[in-house]
């Protein structure tokens, strides 16, 4: 078959005027076989030609590319498809073999797939590597991972994090989306030992099954019934005993994506990073189990019945149990905590919306959709999917303590028709992803200082937000001309000020206390110095998790979220006589225009936004103040920017004292 026939044939396979017995059904094998195989259909690679430049790299030619709106092995199927990529025909000659367990892939067992047509790299030095007909191999080492072959016989990259579903009744591979990563030997080769294993792109390869092996059925022919969505009863207990939703964050690994005028500790270039996350539903049947090992109470559910998750694509249609393309959603942050002890959030990403799910390792009976999360079922939404741009939005789209999506007139429905009207929004790389300034990052700018990245997934109706998210520690290094997220460890679900006020440094004492509210969750913290001399500098943190009081329109599935605005004001009583030494703000950005304005009149610590600005969810802002006084017990209060039936909220925190006072709250006056 010629390239240019490619097109035609694929578009002539999948034709619905052609009858099932017309088309070229697969080879069935015998259920006892359990191989597979598949050849021909396409691949789509997207090469992040920042961090090849990073490298000393840059794609000197392409060869064979098809037109961006060539015929694919899943066109209407309304899946999704990758975007902003470069697309490849496969050839029909040999084959990949894989293995299916359960109706779902499983790994690979040998064979490969060739490219039509690739990429000439050229490197630093001048040689070049030669990508064009390249070659997908399964890796020697895992048989979820497959090598990037080259024209020479080298590998120098391979891809991972496959998110993967056979569809078309098993007839199509489909894997949409999959971590490009350099090989060591790449890594060598290019003078830059630092980028073995990183990511550097991302693929999509969709293939079509020639012979089917054992394995293909699912545990379930379409969605069992009765359903065990979040609420419902549970068959055969006493009414009210209900399934819930619980999902728990499992594992983080942190990758850059991309800089841009980076210079070094000294610099004041951006940067971007983004997390590999692996998430896990609650694994209860009736008895409480573990589901994260490792993490106390919060790596067990209370929830004793567990609920699946909905894991609808955007714009999908409308489904079960709400009405429409329900699905969770993920955001990431960075932090740094200061030698003096105090913590800034320096970073902040926008939203992934998540569309499929893998369903890895689930209960039996479980594994029946990739878009419906069953008991025990795991994914792993890795870098590269995390960065792609045709699923990052806004976090002013979300109504986080509901896990609603104001679709409508969303950064993907601009003029709310309710479909994907802006499929691929504007992109340079940096919107809507998590960029740190050089200058934030600095040991030298910022001596002493250690960092935290969290990654959190928001599901509809969880019983318990701290278990699904998490914090890891790590240290941002510049080497080679390029930043990375060095040391991923302690992995640790819960807030980023749990973790905060353990395991303090001498002469502290520490206090976290939450505001749990209809409207969601803020945890309000503080680290109080004794500095010595009489003076204590306390450090407060309110990490509005995600309280937003929502003005909306319309209703699901083409809800729109007009606002949803967190807090303006932040506020502690000031006891007659104690003296106000200095005071700091941090919004965690580089902007001073838009920092709040403090001032200790009228008996308080008051610090406001200014006009139009507010502490919306997933944010933290941190607020410090040295004082002559010692710390005692007391309040914080917190104004919602948008007004309600309840104006303010109290929070018990650490505060100021005097001397004969031994309680203190000063809230009774407006």
């Amino acid at each position: 078959m010629t390239l240019k026939m490619l097109p035609i044939a694929l578009a002539l396979a999948l034709c619905p005027m052609i009858s099932g017995a017309e088309q070229a059904a697969p080879t069935p094998a015998s259920e006892t076989s359990r191989d597979w195989a598949a050849w021909g259909g396409t691949v789509a690679l997207r090469l992040n030609e920042n961090i090849l430049g990073s490298m000393g790299m840059s794609i000197q030619s392409r060869a064979g590319k098809l037109p961006a709106d060539a015929a694919r092995l899943t066109d209407g199927l309304n899946a999704r498809q990758a975007l902003g990529s470069e697309l490849f025909a496969l050839r029909e000659s040999g084959s990949l073999q894989f293995r299916a367990e359960r109706g779902s892939f499983v790994g690979f067992l040998g064979g490969s797939l060739q490219s039509r047509g690739g990429y000439v790299l050229a490197l630093e030095d001048g040689s070049t590597v030669p990508l064009v007909d390249f070659r997908l191999r399964p890796n020697a080492r895992d048989p979820l991972y497959l090598d990037v072959v080259s024209g020479d016989g080298k590998v120098w990259f391979y891809i991972d994090k496959l998110m993967y579903e056979l569809v078309r009744d098993n007839r199509v591979l489909a894997v949409y989306t999959a971590d490009m990563r350099v090989a060591p030997a790449l890594a060598a080769r290019s003078g830059h030992p630092e980028m073995a294993n990183a990511p550097i792109g991302d693929m999509e390869i969709l293939t079509q099954v020639t012979q089917q092996g054992g394995g293909g059925v699912k545990d379930a022919l379409g969605t069992p019934s009765p359903s065990h969505y979040h609420g419902e009863q549970v068959a055969g207990q006493p009414a009210g005993v209900v399934y819930e939703a619980d999902l728990f964050m499992q594992n983080i690994s942190v990758s850059r994506m991309r800089s841009s005028g980076t210079t070094g500790p000294g610099g004041s270039g951006k940067v971007v990073f983004a997390p590999s996350s692996t998430l896990k539903n609650n694994v209860n049947a009736g008895t409480a189990q573990v589901t994260v090992p490792s993490q106390g109470a919060l790596g067990t559910s209370s929830a004793l019945w567990t609920a699946w998750i909905p894991w609808h694509g955007k714009f999908s249609g409308t489904f079960a149990p709400y009405n429409n393309d329900q699905h969770p959603y993920l955001i990431w942050n960075m932090y740094r905590i200061n030698a003096d002890g105090s913590i800034e959030q320096i970073g902040r990403s926008g939203v992934k919306h998540a569309w499929l799910t893998t369903n890895g390792g689930c209960a039996s009976g479980e594994n029946f959709d990739s878009h419906i999360l069953g008991r025990s079922c795991s994914d792993t939404y890795s870098t590269g999917n995390n960065d792609a741009n045709q699923d990052l939005s806004f976090r002013s789209e979300i109504i986080p303590a509901t896990g609603q999506w104001g679709r409508c007139h969303s950064l993907f429905d601009p003029t709310c028709v309710g479909s994907n009207t802006n499929s691929f929004p504007s992109d340079d790389g940096y919107v809507r992803r998590m960029e740190v300034n050089e200058a934030q990052i600095s040991n030298t700018v910022n001596p002493g200082a250690s960092y935290l990245f969290d990654s959190w997934y928001l599901a509809r109706q969880d019983i318990n937000i701290y278990n699904s998210m998490a914090t890891v520690t790590g240290t941002p290094t510049f080497a080679a001309g390029n930043w990375t997220f060095a040391g991923v460890s302690n992995f640790k679900l819960g807030s980023v000020t749990d973790r905060w006020v353990e395991n303090l440094p001498a002469n502290t004492v520490a206090q976290n206390s939450e505001m749990a509210v209809a409207e969601g969750h803020t945890k309000v913290a503080v680290r109080a110095v004794d500095l010595g001399n009489g003076q204590t500098t306390y450090h407060y943190a309110v990490h509005n998790l995600d309280f937003s009081r929502a003005v909306t329109a319309g209703a699901e599935p083409n809800l729109e979220v007009v606002s949803n605005k967190g807090f303006d004001r932040f506020r502690i009583a000031l006891p007659a006589g104690v003296t106000v030494i200095s005071s700091k703000f941090s919004d965690g950005d580089l902007t001073g225009s838009n920092d709040w304005t403090f001032s200790s009149a009228g008996g308080f610590l008051t610090w406001t936004a200014p006009a139009g600005a507010s502490l919306d969810w997933g944010s933290l802002y941190s607020f410090s103040v040295t004082t002559n006084s010692a710390p005692v017990a007391g309040t914080s209060e917190l104004q919602p920017a948008t007004a309600g039936l309840q104006s303010s909220f109290t929070v018990p925190i650490l505060v100021p004292g005097s001397g004969d006072i031994i309680f203190q709250d000063g809230f009774e006056s407006p």
